[in-house]
């Protein structure tokens, strides 16, 4: 009885948690149909309704609410001292899920991470794609990837690279129809590729600072997009000047393809960082792969 119990539980914790049958089922490695009548089982046994179901949505009501609190995280810590006993393996095991930006996985998660994971076979990691603020803990991520202003003092961050700059660009043909900025106030003349955060759906206000002035601009231009690859496409296109971090278009500045604008406008900030809950215990794993991505001097000389 206890071992369905907590079968039962489980499947009602997964489905409140993905709001979706289907991507619960996926999860649990069942049926729709299995997780289903699992779900009513339970609900049945209790004699009380756990989840709302719609065509589109499933959410828990009021009575599953309180049981998600209640024993949600029961099964985090079942996981997480799972996750523990790896170390009495041989070889660290073990999937480590981190949310982060599409640039940062291309400069730095990436080459960093692949020798570790052809040295140790048994570690996998997922990279969730995302360009809004993901709450890593309700979310079930290991981690997360910001620039370091904009980490909760409450979690655990680790440099996992150098200060950073924006760049400024457009094609040499869109410059041969129209005169370069001299200040940032000029792009309001000129046609901007826009930026769009997937979150909240508003449009990046452009962040420039010389000499401690600092100078935000909203632009405007026939081009809006919500990721960055697709942003130096549209400029290299001639669509407009665009505006991301200055290693987005590096080859294509050395290439020619691309010319930098208002540089001196474009200060250092703080870089990229992975950041963890302060009260989670890490698995091997997980400490090899942020023993990895830690940055320091050395690291950027390799």
């Amino acid at each position: 009885m206890l071992r369905r119990n907590l079968s039962d539980l489980l499947s009602f914790v997964t489905v409140a948690r993905e709001g979706s049958f289907t991507r619960a089922a996926a999860l649990l490695g069942v049926t729709q149909s299995a997780l289903s009548q699992a779900i009513s089982g339970l609900e049945a046994k209790l004699e009380i309704r756990l989840l709302t179901r719609t065509t589109r949505s499933v959410s828990p009501t009021v009575a599953g609410e309180r049981l998600l609190q209640a024993i949600g995280h029961r099964f985090d810590e079942i996981e997480a001292e799972l996750d523990i006993l790896t170390e009495m393996r041989d070889k660290p095991a073990g999937t480590v899920r981190i949310t982060c930006g599409d640039h940062v996985v291309r400069t730095t998660l990436l080459p960093r991470i692949a020798p570790l994971l052809k040295e140790f076979p048994d570690i996998k990691v997922e990279f969730d794609v995302s360009y809004g603020f993901r709450d890593i803990v309700a979310d079930r991520f290991d981690a997360g990837v910001r620039l370091g202003d904009t980490i909760d003092k409450d979690m655990i961050a680790v440099p996992i690279g150098p200060k950073l700059r924006m760049a400024a660009v457009a094609s040499p043909a869109y410059f041969a129809k129209n005169p370069a900025p001299k200040t940032p106030r000029d792009l309001v003349a000129h046609r901007c590729i826009n930026l769009r955060f997937p979150t909240h759906g508003g449009l990046y206000v452009w962040e420039f600072e010389r000499r401690g002035e600092q100078l935000n601009v909203h632009v405007d231009g026939q081009v809006v997009l919500n990721s960055t690859p697709h942003i130096v496409l549209a400029a290299l296109e001639g669509l407009g000047i665009a505006f991301l971090p200055e290693g987005e278009f590096a080859p294509h500045i050395e290439d020619g393809r691309l010319v930098r604008v208002l540089q001196e406008w474009c200060a250092p900030f703080e870089g990229y960082y992975l950041y963890y809950p302060s009260r989670r215990q890490p698995s091997p794993a997980f400490s090899l792969v942020v023993d990895v991505l830690r940055f320091s001097k050395r690291t950027q000389r390799r």
